[in-house]
């Protein structure tokens, strides 16, 4: 058995709590479920995905999502039209794409400028060989 610990929640802050939740449940395609006002919970495999109003700035990074249909959630993301727009190792992060280390992939923000990037999940890169 590993001693390293195991993530169960991650929290994104948001500032428009009934944006986030409206936003949230058409991309991921769910309704998740309210803790108390001003807190949602998604599952997202063994990981809750908390989404909870405060006035804190956005994550530092990507969050990053395996997903067995990229092209239906690539679908609801352009129509949140919340696809970004620079480039990832020379290739449009807000495209389908394949990275240079294999995943299929793209990359977008929730309108409070949380990153996400959604990944094919036949094609996960975890560092094994």
């Amino acid at each position: 058995m590993s001693a390293a610990p195991s993530v169960f929640r991650i929290f994104i802050p948001v500032t428009d709590f009934d944006e986030a939740i409206a936003f949230y449940q058409r991309l991921f395609d769910a309704e998740g479920r309210m803790i108390h006002r001003g807190r949602q919970y998604f599952d997202c495999g063994p990981v809750i995905f908390a989404v909870i109003e405060n006035n804190g700035t956005p994550i530092g990074d990507h969050i990053y999502f395996s997903v067995p249909n990229l092209e239906a959630v690539f679908s609801r993301a352009k129509e949140l039209e919340c696809l970004e727009s620079d480039s990832v190792h020379g290739s449009a992060s807000g495209e389908i794409n394949v990275r240079p280390w294999g995943e299929r992939s793209f990359y977008a923000r929730d309108p409070f400028g949380n990153g996400l990037c959604f990944v094919d999940e036949k094609t996960l890169f975890t560092g094994e060989t």
